[in-house]
């Protein structure tokens, strides 16, 4: 975790783990990370949920999960699905496969 050059105030910290997500006090400002709407959180260690950094004063970083979050994710979270639709579409669209010898 990093905090302010001035050493009082800090910049990310992992307020509390529940069993129903996370609570992330970042920039005087307070975020719930349910497991429903972050799921890759769910199982993982104490250590390596409180280990978070806040990067470019925008962007979360936890180095041991290699999961990147920006402030506006968790801010407008309508703005970004959490599915991607390029994936979905390509499971979706499987070709047709033809048995040999038939023509």
């Amino acid at each position: 975790m990093k905090s302010l050059k001035s050493g009082g105030n800090i910049l990310v910290k992992v307020e509390n783990i529940t069993p129903f997500g996370i609570w992330l006090f970042v920039k005087n400002h307070e975020y719930f990370l349910s497991y429903k709407d972050y799921p890759y959180f769910k199982d993982q260690t104490l250590k390596t949920i409180q280990k978070v950094e806040l990067l470019h004063d925008y962007h979360l970083y936890w180095t041991d999960l290699d999961i990147d979050l920006e402030i506006d994710n968790l801010e407008n979270p309508e703005k970004y699905p959490l599915k991607s639709k390029i994936f979905q579409k390509i499971v979706t669209q499987h070709p047709v496969r033809r048995m040999a010898g038939a023509r």
